[in-house]
Order: C-alpha cells, then structure tokens, then sequence
C-alpha cells in the first residue's frame, strides 16, 4: 500500500508539538531522496501512511522535549498541552488523569501502543498516569478530534496515544533534582535506568527494560503562609474569624438547653497554633497549621519489551509494564463525630470538666450539665491515608503480510489494583466518646500521660479500609490491504475485530464503620461488561491533491446493546504550502462501571467539599454565600452553617449512555519558507450528559433542588443526594491555533519560535434535558468533574504554550511560557468583595550541554519570575487560590544529568 510521495517542502520547519501531518518525515525525505518511503500508523486511523498524508489534527510531542522543557512528570507534560483542562498538580488519590477540551477525564481515552490499559480500580473511568514510565516513551500523540468510530468507548474527548520506543540497545542511566527556592517540602527527585540488547536491523531482535523512579515531597500550606495569609483571605470575602463553633482544640462545647456553642479558653486566645480566635466566643481550627498545599507521593515504574522480526513483513513484540505508586494524603485531625447515635459528651464527673480539678477554666453559665464537645484531637496530627495503586500489564503484538493483506493482531491483559489505608492519625470513633466519657481524655488542652496510651489502644494505624480492582482483557484484529490505484494513490480498505472484557470491583472494609471520622461505611459493588466491536476503513486518494477517508464501527455492549459510530474526513492540498482538512463523526460513551455497578448505600456517605449553610435549618437571603445563614432556634449554629454538610455519593442504575457529534475544519498553510500556520476549528454537542451535579448549584437554587436535600423525619438533613446523573447537554466549540518560524541561520546559533494555543468560542452546559444552557467559558459555571474531584473544571477562554528555542552546537536553551487568561472569579461572598481573576502566565528557562563524551546535562529554572498562583474566592478552594491550575511552589532550580554507557 505504499504510495506516491508529495510531501511538503523540506524546508519547512515545524513545531515538535504542531500537527502529525506535518511532522519533520517531509524534511527527511528531501534529505535523503533514495532511501524508503516509511509508512506509519498514526493514532486515529487504522491505515498506514505518510505522516503527511494525515487529515486528522493529531499534536506530537517527541520524549527529547521532556528534558528541554524541565518536565519531570507526565503531569507536566499534560499540563502543557493548550488543549487539556487537566487538574495539577494532583492531589487526588487516583493520581495523574488528562481531560481533553474540559469535557471529563472520563471522555479522554488513554492509549499505550494504540492500546488500553487497566483504568484506575475505583472509579474505572480513566487511567492513571503516573503508571507510565517516561523513560520508556518515544512521543505522545494526542488526537484532539472524537474517535468512537476507530476505539470505541470513551474517546468523545480525544485521544493520548504514549508511544515507547521500539528498541534499545546499550544502557543509560538519568538523574534529575527539582529544589524549590523557598524553604519546605515540594522537592522531587527522579532516577531512571535504561537497558537493552539486540539490534533489529542486524540480529533481528532486541530486547530491553526501563526502570523510573520518582518522589516528590510534601508541601505543607505553612510553606507557603503568604498565599494563604489571613490578610489575603479578607481581602477576598473569606476571612477565617467569620467561622464560629465547629471542631476544635480547645473544644468547643453545647449544652441540651443551650445550642450556642462557647469555648472555655477563648478569653485566652484559644490555643496557638492549634485553634486561633473565632466568632462568638468560640474557637476555630487554624488551617495554616494543618492544611497540606501539595502531598506527598511516589512512583516506581517498569517497562520491558522484547521483539523479533521474522522478516521485513514480520514482526512480533511483548511487552510488560508494571507502574506502582502511593499518595499520602492529609486532612485536618481527627474531631469527635457522633457515632452509633451517641454525641461526644464531657460529663461533670470529668477532671477536664471547666471549674473541675484537671485546670480547665469555669464558665460562669455552667450548672454541671454535660457538655456536648466538639473536638478536633491535636495530638493525633494530621489524619493521614496512603492510596497505593498497581498497575500492569502484558501485550502481544504480531504484525505482519500474507498475500496482498497486511496484519495487525494482539492480546492485552491489564489488571489495576488499588488500596486504602489509615497511616496515621485515625482512630475508633467510639472509643473517642467512650474516653471523653470515662475521663481519659481531655478535649480541652493537650492530652497527659494517660490520654495518649488511650489514644494509641484506640488507633488505626495502618489498618486497611478500601480495596478495589479492575481488570481488562482484550483481542483485536486489523487487516488492511490496497484495493484499486485511483489518481491519488492506492484505495485502501482497514477491516478488523475487537472484544475485549472489563470488571470491576470496590470494597470498603468493616473498618469504616469505626473509624467514623473517615466519613465512610462498608460497603461493595462489583460490576462487569464485555464489548465486541467490527469496524471498517476507506481510504480514497481521489488525486493526488485531495484524499477522504470514511470509517464506521459497530459496537455490542452486554449491559447496552448496540452502537454504530460513523466518521469521514478530508485532506485537500490544492497547492504544496496550502492544505485543508476536517472531519465529522458521532460519540458515544457508556456509563463506568462503577457508575452503574459501584457501591449504593441507603445514607450519606461522605460530606460536601466546600462549607455551606443548610437552606431550611440555616436560610439566608443569599444561600449560596456560606456564613449568611442564621440557624434557626433550637439548633447548634457550628452543625447547620458555614459547614461540611452529609453527602450521598454511588452508582446509579437508571443511568443510560451518552452520545455526541463533533466536526472539525482546519487549514495548515507555509506562508514562507520557515513558517508554518495552523487553525483547527473544533465542535461537540453531547446529550445525557453523564455527570454530578456541582455542589453550588443546589444551594444557588435550594427551593428548585429541594428533592435532592434529603431529609430525617425531624427535619434534619439526611443527605445531599449527588449520585451520577444523566443531565441535559453540552456544547463545547473553538479553535487551535499552531505557528513555527525558524529565524535564518546566524553566526550565533539557531533560533526558532513556535506557538500553541487554543481560543474557547464556546462552553455550554445543561443541567437538565429541555433546560437552559449555562456558559463556563471564563467563568465557575456547572461544569463538573465528578467523582474525580470536587474541584470545578476550569475552561479558560485562551490558553498557550509560547516556546523560544536557541541552539548552537553543543549548547541550546528554551524560554517557555505557560498562559491561562483571566477568568471571572465564583463571587459567592458579599458584593464588595466580588472580583475577577488576573492570568497566569509562567515563564519556564532550560539549557542543554552535550559537549562532554556520552553525557547530556539539562539544567533550568521553572517558574523563573516566581508568580504566585491567581487568588480566587471560590469556595471549593481551600487555601484560596487556583490550585487546580497553578502551582504553590515558586521558582525552582532543575538540575538533570544522563549518562550513557
């Protein structure tokens, strides 16, 4: 199927990130005439071809960037890209996920060697990043076009293809520092060790393995005080001394006949740093002691592959991967929640009693009644899981010719495997009350003696509380073969099979239900669904100026019945520097399985991310500010206002899939001889939009969402009811933007400057079917993230990537900047404090030495004129600022040195 050359011209000089189909084969081919016209898979299609000869915008980014960037994670790397809404740096427990276009992480379909992994065990909705090991990547292609039709499933978004390298030979080791310049945690090390035997060309095998490591430190929120100060947070509508009650050490306490909670040591400042001073007499917890700006985590990651090439038409390969990685998270120190039904109750009969002999101060208003406290334990620490997850998998690839019919088949089997554990902190929520009962534990001062044995004989250190599986398994097909030589070329036919079985299992463990600080109970949901899939490919070079190429799949879900999912798409080149392309298709996405088969409890099964005033025990004439709300009498103002509210997250068995329709229409045009421009219009309309509602939309509108707000016979809140949904629709349009220039050679070096970028024009979402559609484009719409996090999806209206290369012989060097625009604050806080957000932009320096024999040094500062993350008043945002989208680190130093043997 190979066919006729008509590459652009080789003098063209192209981003490393700009389109597939102008990638550097032009240049290569111009420079060396005679040799062979390679044909290569490009992700998105089924058929082989000239990179070139692509009408689909697929953005490469080749594995030396990695290094010349300073990206030290494939965080970075997709962080980077202008065309991602991804969360970092990550502090969710599923690690590292990639969100295309802002539709969900769960829309983004992630491939390694044009296969799927595992995806992460409890959600089962996406991969996990961290897993892949960069020491083993060759480039990453990201298909930013819908590809239901060609991979099924979860590929309304786009598509990540991370492709390894096809052999080593020889070994490499790499080591690379990341120092922050401010003092505390976020330092990162990462150490990788390459090798390999075999040369394919010559002995017709190679064998190799890759092992990466990396760590990176925990940042505490103290580290970083000035983001957070409390200066700041006033000025934003969020001063901390608006909270009054809630849990805290010193404790604050309640009587049955008295609801307004009163501390004994307020009058005495509380006590520093645990608790400072708060409203109405009472003590608050001081976040900037506890709170945690970046966790710790670390990733141990091995690749292996080995591969035998029978002849020129071929070619098997095995390959084995194998990611492990865990993430301490932390939370504030366990506090003394009702458990069983029983409140945490001081009796007069306690030493700790005020007025009584263990030293606590008297309140005048006490007459001996016990006291319903609420603590936050201090001498726990932080509340500290570990999320540890394993990832592997094994791949067989046999690629060959038999007659006029090329071959493509495989088997993959992928397994991912998830545990939660209690590290440290967490204890028996009964024996809490118990010791407050018994006098063993003060809930006033710092624990004596005997409080801390007690302590210890009620914790749960280590103990397992959540383990959770997915497994994939799958067999595919493709043949492809020319079918008739038409003016352009050979018409081309790709047919081929896929099934492949995917399950799911999820277990929260008897534990839970005595660790109650944990918000969590047992429970188990199991699910699992088998696919199989036909799917067909024409490609008709029409003339050698114009090609189109038609594709169809059909897939039959056990749990959903059938799908058919067409694409076609164009490639007009009327003259060599002007090119025209687009593409039409039709998405579809099934539930998870976890959405449809994970755990259903009959209650709540965790709180809300952000604080809120309960609607009907707290109203206000504003309900979406929290802290406006006045509780209502009899009821303890800490426990319904400003205040994490219960929760009902879980699957949901009404759910229905999906669908969508999505075009593009592009131009890549040379206007001179050393640039390249491009511009890709895209557009996606989806309906029975899969998601959870965002937490501030039932309080923006408490009467309408009354039925979500469910609630106990006495009026009190059960729970919120935020289950996945079939919501209405989404409508998401706008366009990329490429441009390369390589400035003339000079006596001083090389100098080129390219830039991606993408321009919203739109970003709509609909809450129910029939409803009006809300826009998000620079603003916190409605758009969620789901169970991934409870952060919002933030869809800036222009983002960019702005690189300024230099080189001259050994030496190089790269100016980055990282750009998101400005953005319309959430403004859920008085009038005078409404605001927007400024842009962030980032500027990025590295240079690169190879001067010295088999070493190659990469040395550069990230965030070189250390700007400060945007502030924002949005609730969901702890510290107050954008942490989903910017880092709390600073400038740091990178330091990379590779060695090869």
């Amino acid at each position: 199927m190979k066919r006729p050359s008509h590459t652009l011209p080789s003098k063209l000089v192209l981003s490393s990130i700009t389109l597939a189909v102008l990638t550097m084969m032009g240049q290569a081919h111009a420079q060396q005439a005679d040799a062979p016209i390679q044909r290569v898979e490009v992700t998105g299609s089924s058929i082989k071809r000239l990179a070139t000869e692509a009408a689909l915008p697929v953005t490469t980014i080749k594995a030396e960037e990695f290094a010349q960037r300073g990206m030290t994670t494939l965080a970075d790397v997709m962080m980077a890209l202008p065309q991602s809404a991804s969360l970092a740096p990550s502090n969710a427990g599923s690690g590292t996920n990639i969100n295309l276009r802002g539709l969900g992480v769960n829309r983004t379909l992630v491939l390694l060697n044009g296969r799927r992994l595992a995806n992460e065990a409890i959600a089962d909705g996406y991969a996990n990043l961290d897993v892949i090991p960069m020491s083993a990547l060759s480039r990453v292609e990201i298909l930013r076009d819908g590809a239901s039709s060609i991979y099924g499933s979860d590929a309304i978004g786009g598509v990540v293809n991370f492709i390894t390298k096809n052999s080593f030979d020889g070994a490499s080791v790499t080591a690379q520092y990341i120092q922050p310049e401010k003092k505390g945690g976020g330092d990162e090390q990462r150490a990788t060790l390459t090798f390999g035997k075999g040369n394919l060309a010559s002995d017709g095998w190679n064998l190799y393995g890759t092992l990466d490591a990396h760590r990176r430190s925990r940042l505490a929120a103290s580290d970083r005080a000035d983001l957070s100060s409390v200066d700041l947070l006033t000025s934003i509508g969020r001063a901390p001394a608006l909270g009054s009650g809630g849990y805290a050490m010193p404790a604050n306490f309640t009587t049955t006949a008295n609801k307004t909670a009163a501390n004994p040591l307020y009058n005495a400042g509380c006590a520093a740093p645990y608790s400072i001073q708060g409203a109405k007499s009472t003590c608050i917890l001081n976040a900037s002691e506890y709170g945690t700006a970046l966790y710790a985590n670390q990733q141990v990651t091995f690749y292996a592959r080995g591969t035998k090439r029978f002849s020129d038409d071929h070619t098997l390969s095995i390959d084995y991967l194998r990611g492990q990685e865990y993430i301490l998270g932390t939370k504030n120190p366990t506090t003394s929640l009702a458990a069983n039904g029983i409140s945490a109750t001081l009796p007069s009969t306690s030493k700790w009693y005020p007025g009584a002999s263990g030293g606590t101060p008297a309140v005048s208003t006490l007459k001996g009644e016990p006291l319903i406290v609420t603590w936050s334990v201090a001498d726990l620490g932080l509340a500290t899981t570990k999320d540890v997850q394993i990832n592997q998998r094994l791949a067989v690839n046999d690629e060959g010719r038999v007659g006029e019919w090329d071959y493509k088949a495989g088997l993959v089997y992928g397994s991912s495997a998830r545990d939660n554990y209690y590290q440290s902190g967490y204890v028996s929520g009964p024996g809490l009350i118990t010791g407050l009962a018994n006098g063993s534990l003060n809930p006033f001062a710092l624990q004596d003696a005997t409080g801390l044995a007690y302590l210890k004989s009620i914790g749960a250190d280590g103990v397992r509380n959540r383990t959770s599986k997915s497994t994939f398994a799958g067999a595919d097909l493709t043949v492809t073969r020319a079918l008739t030589q038409l003016a352009g070329g050979a018409m081309s036919l790709a047919v081929g099979t896929d099934f492949h079985r995917d399950t799911t299992e999820d277990t929260k463990l008897d534990i839970t239900s005595i660790v109650t600080y944990a918000g969590s109970s047992p429970s188990h949901g199991q699910g699992a669904r088998n696919v199989a899939a036909l799917f067909a490919e024409l490609d008709i070079p029409i003339t050698k100026q114009l090609d189109l190429d038609l594709a169809i799949r059909d897939d039959h879900f056990s749990d959903f019945g059938n799908t058919i999912n067409p694409k076609a798409s164009f490639r007009f080149e009327p003259m060599k520097t002007l090119m025209f392309r687009g593409s039409a298709n039709t998405g579809f996405r099934a539930p998870t399985l976890f959405d449809r088969y994970g755990y259903r409890l009959p209650g709540a099964t965790t709180t809300t991310s952000a604080k809120w005033d309960d609607p009907v025990l707290c109203p206000s004439a504003t309900p979406a500010v929290a802290g406006s709300g006045k509780a209502l009498p009899g009821y303890v103002a800490s426990a319904v206002c400003n205040v994490a509210l219960p929760k009902q997250t879980g699957s949901n068995a009404d759910l229905i899939p999906e669908k969508s329709k999505g075009f593009t229409l592009g131009m890549v045009v040379e206007p001179t001889k050393n640039m390249t421009l491009s511009f890709d219009y895209w557009n996606i309309r989806m309906t029975d939009m899969l998601a959870n509602l965002p937490e501030q939309v039932y309080f923006a509108d408490p009467v309408k969402y009354a039925p979500l707000f469910v609630r106990n016979s006495d009026g009190t809140l059960n729970y919120i009811k935020n289950v996945t949904m079939n919501l209405g629709g989404q409508k998401a349009a706008g366009i990329d933007v490429s441009g390369a220039y390589a400035f003339p050679q000079t006596a001083a070096g090389n100098f080129k400057v390219q830039l991606d970028g993408t321009y919203l024009t739109q970003f709509d979402n609909q809450l129910e079917k029939g409803g009006d559609y809300v826009s998000n484009i620079g603003r916190f719409g409605v758009a969620s993230n789901g169970t991934t996090s409870s952060l919002p999806i933030l869809t800036f209206r222009w983002k960019h990537t702005l690189r300024l290369n230099w080189n001259y012989g050994n030496l190089g060097a790269q100016l980055t900047q990282n750009y998101n625009s400005g953005y319309h604050d959430q403004n859920l806080v008085a009038a005078q404090y409404f605001r927007d957000i400024e842009p962030y932009k980032v500027w990025n320096l590295t240079t690169t030495y190879k001067g010295f024999k088999h070493i190659a040094i990469v040395a550069g500062v990230t965030n070189l004129l250390d700007e400060k993350p945007p502030v924002t008043n949005h609730s969901g945002y702890t510290f107050g600022y954008l942490s989903s989208a910017a880092s709390p680190i600073g400038r740091s130093f990178n330091l990379r040195m590779t060695y090869d043997f």
